[in-house]
């Protein structure tokens, strides 16, 4: 396993330090949530028939961007709790692709890390590449004759 400084794991006192930056991630996440649901529920009770469909269709779409900030936000909590559970189970800052410790200026920065940045470039690049070739795939004989007789 290579490692930072010698070692293949964060101290106590250093996952202390990490496990307070998330708590208090955590904490301003759920909060967040909570004034996104609140906000969600004021427009609770309205309809086309109470407005206009310009207003309604403007309503709508505003309570679709709150319910995906809310997925948002929910899904970070998320990881930030699954982040505390590794401390608690110490794999906290160990690269999961590489098994090299996560340097301490990224987690402090992105405390949910689960890679150093060269493994996230890494897995990164390689999505990128699969995605080019899915999407460059060409069409087989049979499937080209069957978008023609639709």
């Amino acid at each position: 396993m290579s490692d930072i400084n010698g070692k293949n794991f964060y101290s106590k006192a250093e996952l202390d330090e990490f496990r307070e930056i998330i708590v208090a991630k955590l904490d301003e996440s759920q909060k967040e949530f909570r004034r996104l649901a609140d906000s969600l529920r004021e427009f609770s009770g309205t309809s086309a028939d109470s407005i206009n469909f310009t207003e309604y269709g403007n309503e709508s779409r505003e309570k679709e961007q709150i319910e995906m900030l809310m997925a948002r936000q929910a899904k970070f909590s998320d990881k930030l709790e699954k982040a505390l559970i590794r401390i608690e189970n110490g794999s906290y800052g160990v690269c999961r692709v590489t098994g090299e410790l996560i340097p301490k200026e990224r987690l402090r920065v992105v405390p949910h890390a689960t890679t150093t940045v060269n493994a996230k470039m890494d897995e990164n690049s390689r999505m990128q590449t699969q995605r080019v070739v899915i999407e460059t795939k060409p069409t087989t004989t049979s499937e080209a004759d069957d978008s023609e007789d639709e």
